[in-house]
Formats: structure tokens, C-alpha cells, sequence
């Protein structure tokens, strides 16, 4: 039996822009995308805990220190400012789960990663 578990996560990233004139997407600064192991044109969910919206979308590469852009349709469900949850998942073995260990990725305000 395969089972869908956390692969990584981005915690509380504020909004940086959002662009409704986009085919769709989220844009993720390349820094926090590699510390999170995420890929472009990954599948992920955003969370975002101002509004309560849950939404699925991919990730492109942003080129500004800090970017989190929502793009498209997914600009209509948060607001420039809202502090978002963007997570990921992969499906693998309940043997393999049982010892797997996400990567959480905590942000300071300006997206910077928090050590």
C-alpha cells in the first residue's frame, strides 16, 4: 500500500504580489524553492491563514529574493500581505513513511529563511 505524506513545507511566507493577468501558478523565490525541494512545475497546495482558502496550483521559479506571487485564477483567494502555508506531498510506502522526514522551511516576514 502506497500512502500520500508532508514531502516539504514552506511556513507562514507572506504574499508579495498577487497577478491576475497570468495563466496560473505560484511563484516561489529560487532560494526558498531549494530549500523546501520543491521543482518547477510541481503540484502544490497553498494554505492560507487569513482567509481560510485551500487551493492546489504549480510552482514556477521567481527571480526576486523573497517572491511569493500568486498567479491567475489563485490571485482571486489571497490578498498582497496574507501569511500562506505552501506544502507538498509524495506518495510512498507505509514502510518508507514510517521513517520519512519532511523538510519544513520557516520564513521571517520579508521570506527569508529563519534559522
Amino acid at each position: 500500500m502506497k500512502i500520500q505524506m508532508l514531502a516539504s513545507k514552506i511556513h507562514r511566507a507572506t504574499v508579495t504580489d498577487a497577478n491576475l493577468n497570468y495563466v496560473g501558478s505560484i511563484t516561489i523565490d529560487e532560494n526558498l524553492m531549494k530549500a523546501a525541494n520543491l521543482i518547477e512545475f510541481q503540484k502544490v497546495e497553498i494554505l492560507d491563514v487569513n482567509n481560510g482558502e485551500r487551493f492546489a496550483t504549480y510552482v514556477i521559479k521567481g527571480e526576486k529574493e523573497g517572491e511569493i506571487c500568486l498567479n491567475g485564477a489563485a490571485a482571486r483567494k489571497v490578498c498582497i500581505g496574507d501569511i500562506i502555508i505552501i506544502v507538498s506531498y509524495a506518495t510512498m510506502s507505509v514502510k518508507k513513511a514510517k521513517k520519512f522526514k519532511p523538510t519544513i522551511v520557516h520564513v521571517d516576514s520579508n521570506n527569508k529563511i529563519d534559522d
